[in-house]
């Protein structure tokens, strides 16, 4: 059964697995896109039925999407004063679609070939579906991950609309699709020049930027001292920006040397950027929660308390990206998405049905009981209790997890690895000393 096309939109044939808007524009990629149920609560929508608007503000328009299980439905508004060609301008939104989701590369053979190669992968391959990579615009990708240092994706959507509002003019405003509440103004992300004055690191520290507002006014003032403030009257964008585009040209190397140069922006965020904006698609951003899944299930060997040392940084990433090949960087945003407590229930047919867990034990849920087990090559101990005068643990609270729940996905484990005998902590001394000697 085909779709029916929302009012005044247009439709790009698109099935779920290649894009799921539900996933990609929640997962910590972009932090600018409003989000809109259609549906009343407690309502269920057909596969057919979009349930939810997506609305985003370029510099000239604003591009509402919608999605149903086999299309994407979009249009653009523009204010009053544009008087382009209705159909130059349908046709002009719809190259932004392709680009900006990358809809030229295929996912689904992205999925196969790294479901073939990872076990871990293959687990979650069915219900983590369409999550692909933004081609976004580099500086706002640049700005947007400055403000995530130390930070959570509630809160970097809250600075990102407080940077658009204070230091962007409306560009327009419209009702939410409901049409039951009053007009919202929609804003475009600012130039750097907006944000490139010495008042602006006092004015965003006001806002709750904290440390973040010097390094934000820096690396714009940066750019803009460099490259000036022109700007293209067509694509609406400064000399500088521009600029930041010419780093797609660059390998990977010479671009990140680029990046790190910038106030606040350090290796994660440098990768972070090379990913989401600039096509370096091998790159993996590597931060706690990718270490801890490198330790658990790709056999890394360490804890996952160590401080990221750059040697660090670079094993978890060689690592992996041995793993996932030339598209690494995108099998990573999946497993990272998958991993997030927000989709804790993300694919799931009813919320009743029990999850498949996560990555790390501290943000999953217990496994399905009917779910198949995948039996790992490690031993899984339960920490016993602590006896009196011993020291507390320090281990972090993911180090609980049943063994059940390790049993959930696979781990692949580096055989070349010497195995060290294992021993319940809370043995003495001296029971230590008599297992060696019988040889346990």
């Amino acid at each position: 059964m085909s779709s029916v096309i929302p009012a005044g939109f247009r439709t790009l044939p698109l099935p779920l697995a290649q894009l799921s808007l539900a996933a990609v524009l929640k997962c910590g990629q972009s932090f600018r896109w409003n989000i809109f149920p259609l549906l009343p609560p407690g309502h269920t929508a057909s596969p057919t039925s979009p349930t939810h608007e997506y609305r985003l503000c370029l510099r000239d328009r604003v591009v509402c999407l919608r999605q149903s299980s086999d299309a994407l439905f979009y249009r653009s508004v523009f204010p009053p004063s544009v008087s382009d060609d209705p159909e130059t301008r349908d046709a002009e939104t719809l190259a932004w679609i392709r680009d900006y989701f990358q809809l030229d590369i295929d996912l689904v053979d992205l999925y196969r070939q790294w479901s073939a190669a990872d076990p871990v992968f293959h687990k979650l391959r069915d219900r983590f579906v369409g999550i692909r990579m933004l081609r976004q615009d580099p500086f706002e990708n640049l700005i947007s991950f400055i403000c995530s240092s130390n930070n959570n994706i509630s809160r970097i959507t809250k600075m990102v609309k407080s940077l658009c509002v204070t230091y962007s003019p409306p560009l327009i405003s419209l009702p939410p699709p409901t049409g039951d509440m009053v007009e919202e103004a929609y804003h475009p992300f600012p130039l750097p020049s907006a944000l490139a004055t010495p008042q602006v690191s006092a004015r965003l520290r006001a806002l709750g930027f904290g440390y973040r507002a010097d390094f934000i006014q820096k690396t714009a003032a940066m750019l803009v001292d460099v490259h000036g403030t022109a700007q293209d009257p067509r694509s609406k964008m400064e000399i500088s920006e521009e600029w930041l585009h010419t780093l797609r040209e660059m390998n990977t190397a010479d671009a990140r040397v680029e990046l790190l140069k910038f106030i606040g922006v350090g290796r994660k965020v440098a990768d972070c950027i090379l990913l989401m904006s600039l096509d370096k698609r091998e790159v993996i951003p590597v931060d706690t929660h990718v270490h801890q899944i490198a330790i658990k299930h790709y056999g890394l060997r360490g804890v996952s308390k160590t401080a990221m040392s750059p040697k660090l940084y670079e094993e978890v990433s060689t690592k992996l990206a041995a793993v996932w090949g030339d598209y690494a960087g995108w099998a990573h945003s999946v497993l990272f998405t998958a991993d997030l407590k927000s989709f804790a229930s993300y694919g799931l047919h009813s919320p009743s049905t029990p999850s498949t867990s996560g990555l790390t034990p501290d943000r999953h849920l217990a496994a399905s009981e009917n779910s198949p087990r995948v039996t790992t090559p490690t031993a899984n101990l339960t920490p016993g209790k602590r006896r009196r005068g011993q020291p507390k643990r320090v281990g972090p609270k993911y180090a609980m997890a049943s063994s059940e729940e390790d049993q959930t996905l696979p781990r692949i484990v580096d055989t070349t690895a010497p195995t060290l005998p294992l021993y319940d902590e809370d043995s003495s001394l001296a029971e230590r000393v008599k297992r060696r000697r019988r040889g346990a």
